[in-house]
Parts: C-alpha cells; structure tokens; sequence
C-alpha cells in the first residue's frame, strides 16, 4: 500500500504545474495534502477510482487538507477534540478498516514565535485527538508538522536554534508524540542520512543547494511496525516549497 503527503502550497497552482499527471504516476492508495488554499467550489477534481475529503479553512486562500483515497473512509473527522474550532482546516482524520489516518497542517509558530503558545496549547488537542483515536486502533500521522525534530533534520541548525519551527518547546512536543509509542518512518528506515530534506525557502538557489528542513512526516502507531516497507522523500518532484513524501506499508 503507498500512501502520499504533500504540501502543494495552494492547490490550484499545482495543478497548473502538473499535479495531476504526477498524481496519477504514483498511483497511490491513498494521498493527503496540506495547504490547499481554496474553499468549497473553487476547484473540481475528476479524479477517477479516488474517494475525496476536504476540510476547508474559513479563511479564503488559506491552510487547509485534503484527503484522497481509493477506499471509502468508514468515518471522517474534522479538525481535533471532536470539533474544528480552529477554523483553519487543518486536521482531517479518516477511519478505515485496519487503521486511522490523520493528514496535519500544523500551525507555523510565525518568524517573531508570536504564535508559539497557541501552536503549542493546539500540539496538547493534536495529541490527545491521536491517543484517542488509537485507543480503537493504530494510526497513521502525515502532514506538514512544521517542526525540525533533530539537528539532522534541517541544514542550519546552529544559526536556526530557537527559531520558529527549531524551538526547544515545538521539538520536545514532537518527541513526546514519538515516546508515547509512535514512529517516525523516515528515521526508522534511515536513522542518520543527512541533507534529506522537504521544504526549502524561495529564496533564490536555496533548493538549488539544498539548503532545507525536514519538516514533513509519516508517523505511525508501533503496532504498525511489522507492516512498514519503506519511507521515501521526493525531493526531485517541484510544484511547491515542499516535495512529496511516501510510505509504503505491508497490507495486513
């Protein structure tokens, strides 16, 4: 089973530089998306075999999820705590037969860390919306999560320590998650490869030399482990300032 996470930074766009042909190439189970920056109408997909989801953002052009699967989801959830009070679209978790999957736009802590106490009192209702669910059984994390776990995990930790998306307080959260009995697959698969990366500023030659966060993640209840193949990052694939991530797991 392949399931796909990318953040398009605005969906529309995307597609108009080729979402859909690379959409259909990869074939996936199932492929969620973060930052789809559109309301309800905006766009029409004709995604043949493909349930959809969206949870769109009050916001006009702003955050927002989607969900893409060939199977239909036996329930669906919007947002965290049972409600979607954020109003940012930012969660969409689907129940299916063998596990939930939980696709995360997870708020930016902002260059000045302005939003730092919403983003972390929002990380306590992301987690306890996680062990809930996985109380009934495993789950699977994909998204944007907006955090650089380890030094390994971004090209210029020294000079970004303590900057929005490399705080101390936004890293332990994420550790957190990973000790309460999840993994992250990337890591599993390659513990320390350095300079994989999935999003890069704009800034002129900066995805040209690599210079980037990892900051996009498959995160997966450890009763899964068994069933994980593989866990890949796409970072030849543009369209965005983040690239597409996989991971690939044994049916059950």
């Amino acid at each position: 089973m392949k399931l796909y996470s990318w953040n398009v930074n605005g969906l529309r766009a995307a597609v108009r530089k080729g979402f859909i042909p690379y959409f259909e190439k990869v074939n996936a189970h199932i492929f969620a998306l973060q930052e789809i920056k559109l309301q309800e109408g905006q766009i029409k997909l004709d995604l043949e075999g493909y349930y959809q989801y969206w949870n769109y953002a009050q916001k006009k052009g702003y955050a927002g999820t989607a969900i893409f699967s060939k199977e239909q989801a036996i329930s669906v959830q919007y947002g965290v705590d049972g409600n979607n009070i954020d109003q940012e679209g930012r969660v969409l978790s689907l129940e299916f037969d063998d596990f939930y999957f939980v696709n995360c736009y997870s708020p930016n802590s902002q260059r000045d860390l302005k939003r730092l106490t919403y983003r972390l009192e929002w990380e306590d209702r992301l987690y306890n919306h996680i062990h809930a669910l996985e109380k009934e059984k495993p789950v699977i994390i994909c998204g944007d999560l907006n955090v650089a776990h380890q030094a390994i995990d971004l090209k210029n930790d020294k000079a970004n320590k303590g900057n929005s998306g490399f705080t101390n307080e936004e890293r332990n959260k994420l550790s957190r998650l990973l000790e309460s009995g999840f993994i992250d697959s990337f890591r599993y698969f390659y513990p320390d490869e350095h300079d994989w990366y999935t999003w890069w500023s704009y800034m002129k030659t900066v995805r040209d030399r690599n210079i980037g966060w990892r900051i996009d993640y498959f995160i997966v209840s450890k009763q899964l482990e068994t069933q994980l193949e593989n866990a890949l990052i796409h970072s030849n694939i543009l369209g965005s300032d983040h690239c597409p991530i996989s991971l690939i797991i044994k049916n059950k």
